[in-house]
């Protein structure tokens, strides 16, 4: 029976993130994958929507569930804000001060407090978490925060609480869960490390933050795939269709998963999407470059091809040929645009790229070297990318968002049937009839320019009135 998903969600640490608090190169492509075959993506995380934000920018995921459900939002608009009430945050900020604990509070543009507890957040922490030993969470909470306090002292809390407070966080051992259930009744306590627990209306969760976003985008629970590691991923988990425990997760959400795939650190996320047919992943087939764009290019060749080359070789000189050809088709268009419009101009300009074919086949004639084909090429090509960079940061252009445009345009040339078509005389890749309308990207990349002038001239402006100042 075909699998009926249409959303998959991911926890952060511990699951998105690896063990350096980065994303998996295999986790990217497979992130790209579901999107392919439109199923929404999005996370579901203990982390706040200021740490969320660029992350969905960077991997273009649909939707965030973010303090654990009390703030969900996706790239244009919040679906969902519930601020904990004043009357419970005074309170827990009392319990704080008489009983010497460090606390954060989680609003909308970031998490204010709590020096320690930032600095749980960082790469650094990350890598210390990980070599402590189990069961090392009372020094965390009694000396490890004394000695980083010494640095990063507690904050005052008076003019945070004037703002919406969407979750708290309290540096708390495991064995103090209990008690802290007992002392905020209406709170829910939950956790996604030993030493720190994280509070929030009762009601809320990221099962329901799930379950909200469902509503708006028509699926429910029974249509979803969630990946988690922690305590504050249990209800997700066990009340999705498929959810999925990660290698490095807690014995108990092991238990309760559906299934337990690779850790973290192993490519867990792809394997555990492949097991269940949502994409093709191959660790022995297939490798994955740390450079998201050449993997980008290499599924683009892989879906056109129907293979992708996974063993360095040398192009034979009739294949070479064919890619010099495409390259220079790119040169002849980079120089008809610089002319604008000017015929006599663009055809000094092409009479004068002759000539430097004929001066470059003199040159490397006469500094001829003894090296492997493999090696030449490569060299080569390399220094073709360095020299495209370099024009475009002699243009001042950031080509990050407009590389994407031109991807999703190349990918958009595949057919209904499912499959790229191709001119039966020429060759070329065919585009479907809608591509234009769909898929054309120089309306995108020219929005983008203009975004990208309109930044760098009020950046100017700040500059130059700032000198004046001076």
């Amino acid at each position: 029976m075909e699998m009926d998903i249409k959303a998959v969600f991911f926890d952060l640490d511990g699951t998105l993130f690896t063990g350096t608090r980065s994303v998996a190169p295999s986790t990217r492509v497979a992130i790209d994958e579901l999107k392919r075959k439109d199923i929404l993506v999005g996370i579901a995380t203990g982390r706040g929507p200021a740490f969320a934000l660029p992350l969905m920018e960077e991997l273009h995921l649909d939707f965030a569930v973010t303090y654990n459900g009390q703030y969900i939002f996706t790239p244009k608009a919040v679906l969902h804000a519930e601020e904990i009430d004043k009357r419970t945050l005074r309170k827990i900020v009392r319990f704080a001060k008489d009983n010497h604990r460090d606390i954060s509070l989680g609003a909308a543009h970031g998490v204010n407090g709590s020096k320690l507890l930032k600095f749980g957040e960082t790469r650094m922490a990350g890598i210390i978490s990980g070599i402590l030993p189990s069961g090392t969470s009372d020094i965390a909470r009694n000396s490890f925060k004394h000695v980083v306090r010494r640095v990063v002292p507690q904050s005052n809390f008076l003019n945070i609480l004037r703002e919406p407070i969407y979750q708290v966080m309290m540096v708390a051992t495991q064995s103090e869960t209990e008690m802290l259930e007992k002392e905020f009744p209406n709170l829910m306590i939950t956790r996604s490390n030993p030493y720190s627990v994280d509070m929030i209306p009762c009601d809320s969760g990221k099962l329901r933050g799930i379950k909200m976003i469902g509503e708006r985008y028509g699926f429910n629970e029974h249509q979803v795939m969630a990946f988690g590691d922690s305590e504050n991923d249990l209800e997700m988990l066990t009340h999705v269709e498929y959810g999925i425990a990660m290698g490095n997760a807690s014995d108990l959400v092991k238990q309760k998963a559906t299934h337990v795939t690779t850790s973290n650190n192993h490519d867990g996320i792809a394997k555990a999407l492949a097991h269940y047919g949502l994409i093709d992943f191959s660790t022995s087939n297939n490798f994955i470059s740390r450079d998201q764009n050449f993997n980008k290019v290499k599924e683009f060749h892989k879906m056109m091809d129907g293979r992708s080359q996974e063993i360095p070789r040398a192009f034979p000189p009739l294949e070479a040929g064919y890619r010099a050809g495409f390259k220079v088709e790119e040169i002849v268009e980079f120089l008809y645009a610089s002319a604008n419009g000017d015929s006599d101009k663009f055809d000094e300009l092409t009479a004068n790229l002759h000539a430097d074919v004929d001066k470059a086949v003199r040159k490397v004639k006469r500094k001829a070297k003894d090296e492997a084909p493999l090696i030449g090429e490569v060299d080569a090509l390399i220094d073709l990318l360095y020299f495209t960079y370099g024009s475009l940061v002699l243009a001042g252009v950031d080509p990050y968002d407009i590389f994407n445009f031109v991807h999703a345009a190349n990918m958009g040339k595949i057919f209904p049937d499912g499959q790229p078509h191709f001119d039966p005389e020429t060759h070329k890749i065919l585009k479907p009839d809608d591509w234009e309308e769909k898929y054309a990207p120089e309306g995108k990349i020219e929005r983008e320019l203009e975004r990208q002038k309109r930044i760098a001239l009020r950046k100017a402006r700040v500059r130059e009135e700032d000198n004046k100042k001076k």
